[in-house]
């Protein structure tokens, strides 16, 4: 049932929360009728750094495992008492605590809904991206199912940020590139055919070119599912632009493995039935 109570936290109504509290109001705002008070409570004093040193030096790390449940079982409005706890773990000097909280952060972002994410999430989502390899794949991993959750405006602002997921803290971190790969093949459906031109496309290229040949097959399958995307749009230059650069940037190429890229991404458009076959020849 856990799909069908995400499905109907996402759609409930909106609630916000005012964030100016006075210590009385600070007290009252973790107040909530859901669980018995005592037991969030004691939840929420995980992060105080006393009982990480004394009780477990892995407890932050619990806390924020748990805390896409306890949102869920709390709802969204009742959100307010946890936003400080979320927002402490997500600046924990471990990473292993960011990282955590960087896997779960587009289910939180399903059970708080539109508003409360812009507004609480993003900020946080934000500074995951610029993070530690080990906490920025965790956002990678997920960053299609967290972008398709914003507007499409909010959406748009990553695209110039994509192209960092290139560099990472170790260039034999070859995975890292594959599962960009992987998300930008489901990106494709979330932008119109002029972003997936000018931002995508020259993302896709350099991956073509990785090092790394598990990096350049998913890389094939990106390109295809690109010339597909962009021979169904309008205006259809987009597609013949593409192509045209295909064939001058791989297809010419003075080095062999280029002219053998431009072979294995035919075979992948040929195969995938992304072109009509007179459009193909």
């Amino acid at each position: 049932n856990m799909d069908s109570t995400l499905h109907y936290i996402h759609n409930d109504s909106d609630l916000s929360t005012n964030s100016s509290f006075s210590p009385e109001e600070e007290r009252k705002s973790k107040v909530q009728d859901v669980v018995p008070q005592a037991l969030l409570d004691q939840y929420l004093s995980m992060t105080d750094p006393s009982r990480a040193q004394t009780v477990d030096t892995e407890i932050a790390k619990h806390c924020a495992y748990s805390l896409p449940g306890v949102a869920l079982t709390l709802g969204r409005q009742n959100w307010h008492c946890l936003k400080d706890t979320y927002e402490t773990l997500a600046s924990d000097m471990q990473w292993k605590v960011r990282r955590t909280l960087a896997f779960s952060i587009h289910e939180l972002a399903v059970i708080l809904g539109d508003q409360l994410t812009a507004g609480d999430l993003v900020p946080v989502f934000n500074g995951f991206l610029k993070d530690l390899d080990e906490v920025r794949i965790g956002v990678l991993k997920h960053l299609h199912d967290f972008l398709k959750l914003l507007h499409l405006d909010k959406r748009r602002e990553y695209l110039y940020q994509l192209q960092e997921f290139l560099v990472t803290d170790n260039s034999r971190n070859w995975r890292f590139r594959a599962e960009l790969a992987e998300q930008l093949i489901l990106l494709l459906d979330l932008y119109s055919a002029r972003d997936i031109y000018d931002y995508l496309r020259p993302i896709a290229f350099s991956l073509c070119a990785d090092k790394v040949s598990s990096v350049r097959w998913i890389s094939y399958k990106l390109v295809s599912e690109m010339v597909k995307k962009l021979y169904m749009a309008s205006p259809s230059t987009f597609v013949t632009d593409l192509m045209n650069e295909l064939v001058e940037k791989f297809c010419r190429c003075r080095k062999w493995s280029g002219r053998q890229t431009f072979v294995f991404i035919c075979q992948t458009i040929s195969e995938d039935d992304c072109l009509p076959m007179d459009q193909f020849a």
